[in-house]
C-alpha cells in the first residue's frame, strides 16, 4: 500500500538560535515520527550539533532525492542547502552567511510544497536581523512567503487547542491601529479566516469578530469604528455565508470563545488576540499562515539565544507546529474540515 502519511518539510531556522536543538528534540518523539514523513533543510553541522544539545537519539542523514520513505529509526533526514562554519554558528551571534542560510531553507522548502513535493511546510524561529543584513529585506517568515506563493492577502493565525486568533493588523504602533483598521481589511481577514478555517480544520466555521474599543465603543462615546467599520464588515461577510458575529467586546468574548463558542476570534490587533492566547498556549501555541497556496506552521516564539546550546529550551511549540501541519494536511487530503 501507498504511504499517506504527509510530507512535512522542516526549516532549520536560526543556526546561532535554538531551531536544531528544538527540532532534534522534536523528531526523537515517537509521536511525530508516526504521524508523518518528515525532511529538515537546513545544515548538517548545524542539525549535527543540535543533536548533541538535545541529547537526541538521532544522527543526521543527508539526502538529495526525494523518495519520502518512512523515516528510519534513530535517523535526521536532510536536505542540505549550506555549509556553514564554526564562525557563522556561534550562539546568540547572527552572521550574514546564517541569514542567507536561513532564507535559502525557507525558499527550498517554500518551493517543494509550491511544486507538490511537499504536503506541508514547519518552520523554526529565524533572526529578523540576520536576515536583513544578508541582503534579504523582510520583515519576517510571512512577508517572505507571501511573495514567494505570490499571495496578496496574508492573515496571521496563533493558535492551540483551546483557542484561535486571527490579526487585522499585526506588528504596528497601537497609535497607528484605528486608521489600518479599515472595512476591506476587516472583511479580508473574516474571508481568509473562514475559507482556510474550512479547508484545514472545520467546515462553516463560526467566528467572532471583536471591537477596538472598550465596551464596543459605548455607542460612539469610545469610538465609531464600530459602528463605521467593524459591524459593516461582519454584515458583508455574513452576506457571503460566512457565520460570523460582531463586534464583540474583548472584555468578556474570551471567556466564551475558550469554552467553544466560537472556532476563531477575529482580533484588531496584535496583543488583543495574543495576550489571551499566549495565557492559555505560552508552550505550545502554533503560528499558521492563513491565505497561502500552502500549510504553513512555525513555533510561537523567538530564536531564544540566552537558550541556544544550553539544552534547556522547550521543543513543545515545535511539536505541536509539526504535529498542526500534519492534521492540517491529512484533513485537506481528505476533502475539508470536520461538520
Amino acid at each position: 500500500m501507498p504511504n499517506t502519511k504527509p510530507r512535512i518539510v522542516i526549516t532549520m531556522g536560526d543556526p546561532t538560535g535554538v531551531g536544531p536543538e528544538i527540532i532534534a528534540a522534536t523528531l526523537a518523539e515517537p509521536e511525530v515520527r508516526q504521524c508523518c514523513r518528515f525532511l529538515v533543510v537546513g545544515d548538517s553541522a548545524a542539525m549535527a550539533r543540535g543533536i548533541t544539545v538535545a541529547g537526541a537519539a538521532l544522527r543526521v542523514e543527508r539526502t538529495d532525492t526525494l523518495n519520502w520513505e518512512e523515516s528510519k529509526e534513530g535517523v535526521l533526514p536532510l536536505w542540505e542547502i549550506s555549509s556553514l562554519t564554526e564562525a557563522d554558528m556561534q550562539y546568540g551571534c547572527p552572521t550574514v552567511a546564517s541569514g542567507d542560510a536561513m532564507y535559502r531553507a525557507i525558499c527550498e522548502a517554500a518551493r517543494l510544497c509550491l511544486e507538490g513535493n511537499a504536503d506541508a511546510m514547519a518552520t523554526a524561529p529565524i533572526s529578523k536581523e540576520a536576515l536583513n543584513r544578508a541582503g534579504h529585506r523582510y520583515p519576517g517568515h510571512t512577508e517572505l512567503l507571501a511573495e514567494l506563493a505570490g499571495a496578496e492577502r496574508v492573515v496571521m493565525m496563533l493558535a492551540g487547542f483551546r483557542l484561535r486568533v486571527t490579526l487585522v493588523t499585526i506588528h504596528e504602533a497601537l497609535a497607528d491601529v484605528p486608521r489600518l483598521v479599515t472595512f476591506e481589511r476587516v472583511l479580508e481577514t473574516i474571508r481568509i479566516t473562514h475559507r482556510d478555517l474550512h479547508r484545514y480544520f472545520r467546515r462553516n466555521p463560526r467566528i467572532a469578530v471583536l471591537a477596538l474599543n472598550p465596551h464596543c465603543g459605548e455607542g460612539g462615546m469610545f469610538g465609531d469604528e464600530e459602528a463605521r467599520i467593524i459591524a459593516p464588515a461582519v454584515a458583508a461577510a455574513r452576506q457571503e455565508g460566512i457565520d460570523a458575529i460582531g463586534p464583540l467586546s474583548a472584555d468578556t468574548l474570551f471567556h466564551f470563545a475558550v469554552q467553544g463558542a466560537y472556532d476563531a476570534v477575529v482580533c484588531m490587533y496584535h496583543d488583543q488576540g495574543l495576550i489571551p492566547l499566549k495565557l492559555l498556549h505560552f508552550d505550545d501555541g502554533v503560528n499558521v499562515t492563513l491565505g497561502l497556496p500552502i500549510i504553513r506552521t512555525s513555533v510561537d516564539h523567538g530564536t531564544a539565544y540566552d537558550l541556544a546550546g544550553t539544552g534547556r529550551a522547550s521543543a513543545e511549540s515545535m511539536k505541536a507546529a509539526i504535529l498542526m501541519a500534519a492534521e492540517m494536511a491529512r484533513v485537506k487530503g481528505s476533502g475539508g474540515g470536520t461538520p
